[in-house]
């Protein structure tokens, strides 16, 4: 191999090397779904596992977000721990058809409900077209 060949070839590693190392860091998981009228406090999305093999935030992104009856104002997301006895609660959120973030949780198998819609409102149904869980 050339002197020439040998540079390129050393300057072509060193920039993979260096691409390797500034990759961004991926999500151990993610889904997405959609909700149709959902009611705060009966319904509960599906379970999903965090091994906590990165340090990725635990996420829930909603998009396309209404209520019915009325206007869509906020939904209050809380993310769950599925526990043996009562599930551990990580906090609720208030959303306004955006993203929530739970920070880097803990291994185990979670999920999220609805605590709240408007506020707090009754009778009221929420639905979103878009529904993203990063974890």
């Amino acid at each position: 191999m050339t002197k020439r060949g040998l540079r390129s070839t050393t300057v072509a590693a060193g920039v993979l090397a260096l691409t390797a190392v500034a990759a961004p860091a991926q999500a151990e998981g993610s889904f997405s779904s959609h909700i149709s009228s959902w009611i705060a406090g009966s319904n509960e999305s599906r379970r999903w596992t965090d091994r906590n093999t990165d340090g990725t935030s635990t996420s829930v992104a909603f998009g396309g977000c209404s209520t019915e009856p009325g206007s869509f104002y906020s939904v209050s997301p809380a993310v769950y721990k599925d526990v043996f006895g009562p599930d551990e609660n990580k906090g609720t959120k208030t959303n306004y058809c955006g993203t929530s973030s739970w920070g880097d949780v803990a291994s185990g198998d979670y999920y999220f409900r609805l605590e709240l819609i408007n506020g707090g409102a009754t009778g009221y149904r929420f639905s979103a077209t878009a529904v993203t869980v990063r974890y």
